[in-house]
Order: structure tokens, then C-alpha cells, then sequence
């Protein structure tokens, strides 16, 4: 229990009582629980977007919803995706992870995060229901699994040292494939075929994009698996948002 309580106190600002496990590698142990969180947390985006859709036209909807999702979460994986957008501008990996402990964000953190915002609130508006319902279900799903993904097979950049490389060397290596098969599951039941083939597109595209920056990080970082949970909600939206441009969901 105290795992699942250490799981939504990180992954969101929701107040739970009990108490959780304290040591740093607790994390990857809590890991278990991420796809469920993030259930769950698609869960009630659904049924917001069902009521702001009511009240309101679909762009102010939309970013009603994403503004109320990016608070429920605590910004946390916003700030790792800021902060890892800063680093990869640095000349070297010693000099990417300096610019990455600066608690000031940065020309490119600050562009990347008003684009990222923009093309998630984009996303949201253009779908229509039941298929946005959907979607928003197994995005946060799909996000909450991509950092088991790559915590299974990146090296961290400081073995020893900081959240990521706690996270990864507490990681069962169970958690990655048994939840990689849970979110195709879950796409394929809320979307059919091409739900299962959104999800594993999600995935490709993050995980690519992890290989890039821990490439010139040196190695995983906590930022990291922050960010690739964004960018694989995103991915969610996007690739969801092209199927139905196409006429397949």
C-alpha cells in the first residue's frame, strides 16, 4: 500500500493519507503503480472533457482541460521536459547535465514548453467525442509506462546518483513488458486495431527521442523519464488525431 500511495504523491498533487515508503529507491519499486495512477487520471480528463465541452466552445474547452491536467500533475514532468530541452543546447554532456541542475529556465525550455502546450490544447480541440473520451484515457496510461520503458535499457549518466538512476536500478525488469502489453491491451479495448497501433507509435516516437538526449546526456536521467511521460501523452494525441483525420477511428 504504501507504494500506491508514494506512486499518486509523485505522479500528482492529490492528498492521500497513509504513509509512504521514505527511501529514494522506493520510486522504482512505486513504479508498478504508474500505468494505474495514470489510469485513473485519464478517467476523470474524460469526464471534465465532457463537461467543459458542454459549457464552452472546443479551443477554450481544451485548454481548460489541459491547464487542469498540467495542475493535477504538479508541472513535475513539464519541468523535466524544460529542463531537458535546456541541457541538449549545451556544448558537451558535462556541460548538458550543469545547465539541466539550473532551477532557471532557459530560452529553449521556455520554447519548447509553449509549443508542447500548444500542440497538446491543438490535439484535444480538433478531436471530437466519443473519440477524444478515449484518447484521454489512455494517454496519461500510455505516458505513465513510456519511463519503465526506457528505465529497462538506458544507462544512467551519474550511476549511483540522483532520482533516475534510483529509479532504474529499483525497476523490476517485469514492470516494462508486462505494462507495455497492459496499454496495447487497454488501446486495443477503447480504440480497436488502430487504438493498439496508437500507443505503440506513442512509445516508438519517445523512446527514439530518449536515445537522442541520453546520447547527449551521457546517460538517463531523472529529467528524462520525466519528459518522455510528456511526450508520449502528446504522442498519444498526435497519432490519435492523425487516425481519425484518416478515418480509421
Amino acid at each position: 500500500m504504501g507504494s500506491l500511495i508514494l506512486a499518486v504523491r509523485f505522479l500528482t498533487v492529490v492528498p492521500v493519507p497513509g504513509r509512504e515508503t521514505p527511501e529514494i529507491a522506493a520510486l522504482g519499486r512505486a513504479a508498478w503503480w504508474f500505468p494505474v495512477v495514470g489510469a485513473l487520471l485519464g478517467g476523470g480528463l474524460a469526464l471534465a472533457s465532457a463537461g467543459l465541452e458542454a459549457l464552452f466552445p472546443p479551443f477554450v474547452a481544451a485548454a481548460l482541460l489541459v491547464s487542469a491536467w498540467k495542475a493535477v500533475t504538479g508541472g513535475i514532468h513539464l519541468d523535466g521536459l524544460a529542463d531537458v530541452l535546456d541541457g541538449l543546447a549545451g556544448r558537451d554532456a558535462t556541460h548538458r547535465l550543469a545547465i539541466m541542475r539550473d532551477s532557471r529556465i532557459g530560452v529553449f525550455g521556455a520554447a519548447g514548453l509553449v509549443l508542447f502546450l500548444v500542440l497538446m490544447v491543438t490535439a484535444v480541440a480538433e478531436l471530437s467525442s466519443p473519440t477524444r473520451g478515449r484518447l484521454l484515457v489512455l494517454s496519461p496510461m500510455v505516458g505513465r509506462v513510456a519511463p519503465l520503458l526506457i528505465a529497462a535499457w538506458l544507462r544512467p549518466a551519474t550511476p549511483g546518483k540522483g532520482l533516475g538512476a534510483a529509479f532504474a536500478a529499483s525497476l523490476s525488469r517485469w514492470a516494462a513488458p508486462l505494462w507495455g502489453l497492459g496499454g496495447l491491451a487497454l488501446g486495443g479495448a477503447l480504440l480497436g486495431p488502430w487504438g493498439i497501433a496508437v500507443a505503440a507509435a506513442a512509445w516508438v516516437a519517445a523512446v527514439l527521442w530518449s536515445v537522442v538526449a541520453a546520447r547527449r546526456l551521457g546517460g538517463l536521467t531523472g529529467d528524462v523519464l520525466g519528459a518522455v511521460v510528456e511526450l508520449a501523452e502528446l504522442g498519444v494525441l498526435l497519432a490519435g488525431a492523425a487516425a481519425v483525420r484518416r478515418g480509421l477511428l
